[in-house]
């Protein structure tokens, strides 16, 4: 059903191939397009985007003791926001 296709990268400008089990893992998972990096590229930019600044904290209450607490997401009034050790108590 799917044969092998040669795409070039957009970032080094090499010359990639697109297998066919890739093609058929695309397929199972919806993608609509190609991959438009080749497998280096794309590892390379997975690393650059992990350390891409610090990560920004909102300040917020514990629902559970109260006490003041920073999180890396923006709270939401509908949510309960724990702190780190309510947080690992409720976990278990």
């Amino acid at each position: 059903m799917f044969e092998d296709k040669v795409l070039v990268c957009k970032d080094c400008g090499k010359e990639f191939t697109f297998t066919a089990g890739e093609q058929e893992f695309y397929m199972e998972k919806g993608f609509q397009n190609e991959p438009s990096r080749c497998r280096e590229c794309r590892s390379n930019r997975r690393l650059s985007s992990r350390g891409r600044g610090e990560r920004v904290m909102h300040d917020a209450v514990c629902a559970e003791c109260g006490k003041p607490t920073k999180i890396p997401f923006e709270p939401k009034d509908d949510r309960p926001v724990y702190c780190n050790e309510c947080f690992a108590a409720r976990r278990g």
